[in-house]
């Protein structure tokens, strides 16, 4: 993986960085696994905007990504590593011996032609998925599932991972991305490396219209608002805003959001903030 720096012919390029693509082998998706994807542009179903800054962007299609690797010792071949428009990480296809086919996240260093397997059963190598009970201390994972059979929902974005670091009865600790210490049962299936695309943190847009074929609308800075616009708008002259929080008034940088009467609090060894 590597990221390529363009050359100056425009102001909107001089600082752009875009990725290398190095490692994607093609780009045509599986049609079997493609699925149409129905934009809102941050409206409900009554039409009223709910969510600000969305709209616009290029078409896409959706790709049926498996997140539950369920289909326990049948060996499968990587056939592909492909873009994804849905997600910052690539997707591999692969292909089961007796002919189906799958998307999976794809793992760093994953080539075509290797083989992978799932369960219990299967060994400690990159790509592979296998529940915490089977896995060796100290090993670096991702793709994990926090609720046994349903699905992956932990270090699926590129170039995260998380660290298996003990087990005690039927929990094992984690070592989250984000520098928590948590429990989850052993029975969770999780799969072996990190995941793709770790230059993904590296890439520069340039300029305003990358972000308008994300689908991502323009931000007015509440400093820049009235009073009744946002707690931060007003002010003579340039005031700086006071103490930044949200429009509805919830304080952030540092202020903690999670409710402290949670039910999942007690899997929590060590927050991520000291």
């Amino acid at each position: 993986m590597s990221v390529r720096k363009l050359k100056p012919t425009s102001p909107a390029q001089r600082f752009r960085v875009v990725n290398g693509f190095d490692a994607l082998t093609t780009d045509k998706p599986e049609k079997s696994l493609l699925s149409s994807k129905k934009r809102s542009g941050g409206r409900n179903n009554k039409g009223k905007m709910t969510v600000r800054h969305r709209g616009g962007g290029h078409k896409k299609r959706y790709r049926m990504v498996d997140f539950k690797r369920s289909r326990y010792d049948i060996v499968a071949e990587v056939k592909t590593i492909e873009y994804d428009p849905n997600r910052s990480a690539f997707i591999s296809l692969i292909e089961y011996k007796d002919g189906e086919k799958s998307y999976i996240i794809a793992q760093n260093g994953l080539q075509v032609g290797q083989k992978l397997v799932s369960g219990p059963k299967a060994s400690p190598d990159l790509g592979n998925a296998m529940p915490l009970a089977n896995i060796p201390l100290g090993t670096i994972i991702s793709c994990i599932e926090l609720q046994p059979g349903a699905g992956a929902v932990i270090a699926r974005s590129a170039g995260t991972f998380a660290q298996l670091m003990a087990r005690d009865g039927k929990f094992a600790t984690i070592k989250m991305p984000s520098g928590e210490t948590r429990l989850v049962l052993v029975t969770c299936m999780a799969t072996i490396g990190a995941v793709s695309n770790s230059d993904h943190q590296l890439i520069v847009a340039g300029k305003a219209g990358r972000s308008r074929w994300l689908g991502r609308r323009p931000r007015t800075r509440p400093v820049a608002m009235n009073p009744i616009d946002h707690p931060m708008g007003g002010g003579e002259g340039r005031a700086s805003g006071g103490h930044p929080r949200s429009r509805n008034g919830i304080p952030a940088k540092g202020f903690r959001t999670r409710s402290k009467t949670k039910a999942t609090n007690k899997f929590i060894i060590e927050r991520r903030k000291k």
